[in-house]
């Protein structure tokens, strides 16, 4: 079976009160087509996760999902500013939320450490020229 977009949403910039809503869309859709829920709630961490690093570090971008048979394929595309030092994105603790991010409750530095985590394929491209490119795989 050939991948079939399920979701694709657009990401705003400092929105945070429709940051999570892809997430959450996503979540649905899973269920309503009877994916187990460990997977969906591995799926709705990852995408939240995302999610929320283009509404915090981007000046804007795309939220896109893809299912086949035996995997889901999440696509985050932003063009945002890029990340300017992978490994460290990649770890704990480390992030470059600005002061007010974090009295709001967000940047402690998770993000991409917890989208690692729960997908069984990452794979993150960035630059200053070309923003965040980024497709996980998770296998159902």
């Amino acid at each position: 079976m050939k991948k079939q977009k399920i979701l694709n949403k657009e990401i705003a910039s400092f929105d945070f009160q429709s940051g999570g809503e892809a997430s959450s869309n996503l979540k649905n859709i899973l269920r309503k087509l009877g994916v187990p829920a460990k997977t969906v709630r591995k799926t709705a961490i990852i995408t939240y996760e995302l999610e929320m690093n283009v509404v915090i570090h981007s000046c804007g971008g795309e939220l896109t999902a893809l299912i086949s048979e035996n995997e889901l394929e999440i696509r985050v595309d932003d063009s945002g500013p890029g990340i300017e030092d992978l490994d460290k994105a990649f770890t704990a603790g480390y992030s470059t939320a600005s002061e007010e991010i974090r009295e709001m409750g967000f940047g402690a530095g998770m993000g991409l450490v917890n989208v690692k985590r729960y997908a069984d394929q990452i794979d993150v491209k960035s630059s200053s020229k070309n923003g965040t490119h980024v497709r996980v795989i998770i296998e159902l």
